[in-house]
């Protein structure tokens, strides 16, 4: 059957990086099975087993899962209705020396659930220092436009101004805060090990006869092996379906930031203050010819969401399990855990992407600020007619009927806001007539962001701090592509 006459999941073919489709693909994931196994017979032969270094040559030299091993697996699996069984089978057939000592001792969760392990540990790797970059590419832009004034908004309405620096500060301290939670959650995870059907290692007290301290050192040779530091003490027959909730909050947090900031850069678009980077060819409508629809934010707005849908599951699949384990669990992590870290993946990319592209209109930020900022100088307006010896309550109520002039002609007959004007013919406003100019400098009214801005992104500052471990991996970083 030709690949477009099938379903084939966006996930697949149109949004995620190939390291991460890579590590969550069928070979890679039946490749780390026979990892596994073969871990396992290098450990029980370290500890005395009678397994032959013809067998452990031959499963070293058949790791990685061919085409031809896959039809062997299929074939087995719809003969015993049991794809580790099958995987078992189409090993040994691979290596026929190692055939009767393959998965000695060991249930399927063995393979199943410390692969998964392995790949919760391995896809994190690949998101912190993608992450990393989307925060460095960021802390230069609010670094470059610390300085510019821009309208802060509460409610949705104007408020006092900010600068386009700091509102990026309030994405990146998300962002860190994701980066610390995914830290978090990679230094957390532990290795299940070699625990048996239910978790009570009884299987290989049997196969060692009785010695505890070689099924210990079994399970610690494996974890090892593996690259954990540790191992679960306590176990069923699976991992903790609680270590797939706290990964999922996890990325889950991170999508919630990617819809924050791309709803905020959205809205800035359709203010026309701020724009995600537009290709020269890009069509942003099909039909309206002009368009320069924010594509890239609401791709990343709708994948977060996904994403947040997703780290659903796993809060319902763990509170669904029972005892030492039910099989329940199994086909809907087949899907949930690949799609959350090729959801999170896809989101990194449109990040990165629009962070390092964002284009910003200064002079459409001033006209926006001038229509609004003669209500906010308000303020400084009476204060300066107190210092000339005024009364502040008869400076207050001169300032309150101008405003409400001014407003008028904006909202009734959609005329420029004209307060300053009113004002600097007014003459109870004489005394401070050749100072207004100063008084409504956008700078004096964005307090002390710049600085704060500086002391966040600047050297030694937190989010330098953050990135400290990530310099090596950032300086061979490319540039973010999206292909469509």
């Amino acid at each position: 059957m030709e690949k477009y006459d099938i379903y084939r999941s966006p996930l697949e073919g149109r949004y995620p990086g190939e390291r991460m489709k890579k590590l969550f693909s069928p070979r890679t994931r039946a490749s780390t099975w026979r990892q596994l196994w073969l871990w396992l017979a290098e450990g029980e032969k370290e500890l005395g087993l009678p397994i032959s270094d013809q067998a452990i040559e031959q499963m070293a030299k058949n790791l990685t899962m061919t085409d031809q091993d896959f039809e062997i697996a299929a074939v087995e699996e719809k003969r015993r209705r049991h794809d580790v069984m099958a995987h078992v089978h189409a090993y040994g057939q691979a290596a026929p020396e190692a055939a009767g000592i393959i998965h000695w001792g060991a249930t399927s969760c063995y393979v199943t659930d410390n692969a998964d392990l392995i790949f919760l540990r391995d896809g994190l790797a690949i998101l912190l220092p993608s992450l990393a970059a989307a925060i460095l590419e960021l802390s230069d832009f609010a670094g470059q436009n610390k300085d510019l004034p821009c309208l802060g908004y509460t409610h949705g309405q104007p408020a006092q101004l900010t600068t386009v620096g700091k509102r990026a500060c309030l994405w990146i301290q998300d962002l860190l805060m994701d980066l610390r939670n995914l830290e978090r959650a990679r230094s957390d995870l532990r290795f299940r090990g070699v625990k048996g059907t239910v978790g009570t290692q009884a299987s290989f007290l049997q196969i060692f006869k009785g010695d505890h301290e070689k099924v210990e050192a079994l399970d610690e040779i494996v974890t090892r092996k593996a690259g954990f530091d540790s191992a679960f003490t306590i176990s069923s027959q699976t991992y903790s379906r609680k270590i797939d909730v706290d990964v999922g909050h996890a990325l889950a947090s991170f999508g919630a930031t990617c819809q924050r900031i791309g709803g905020d850069i959205r809205h800035l678009a359709t203010f026309k203050e701020i724009e995600e980077p537009f290709e020269k060819e890009q069509i942003g409508s099909s039909a309206m010819a002009y368009k320069r629809n924010p594509m890239r934010s609401e791709r990343m707005c709708s994948l977060g969401r996904q994403l947040d849908n997703l780290a659903q599951n796993p809060v319902h699949t763990y509170a669904a399990q029972w005892f030492e384990r039910s099989l329940d669990d199994s086909a809907v992590r087949r899907s949930t855990l690949p799609e959350m870290f090729l959801t999170a993946d896809a989101l990194l990319i449109l990040l990165r992407n629009i962070c390092s592209g964002l284009v910003v209109y200064p002079a459409v930020i001033q006209r926006r600020i001038d229509e609004e900022l003669p209500f906010m100088a308000t303020e400084n307006l009476i204060m300066a007619m107190v210092a000339k010896g005024h009364s502040r309550q008869d400076a207050h109520e001169r300032i309150r009927v101008l405003s409400h002039e001014a407003a008028e002609q904006v909202k009734m007959h959609g005329k420029d806001n004209d307060l300053i004007e009113r004002v600097k013919k007014d003459d109870f406003f004489a005394p401070i007539h050749n100072n207004i100019e100063h008084l409504l400098e956008p700078s004096s009214f964005v307090g002390r962001a710049p600085q704060q801005v500086e002391k966040f992104v600047g050297n030694d500052g937190e989010v330098q701090m953050a990135l400290s471990k990530y310099r090596k991996v950032l300086a061979s970083l490319e540039r973010s592509e999206i292909d469509k």
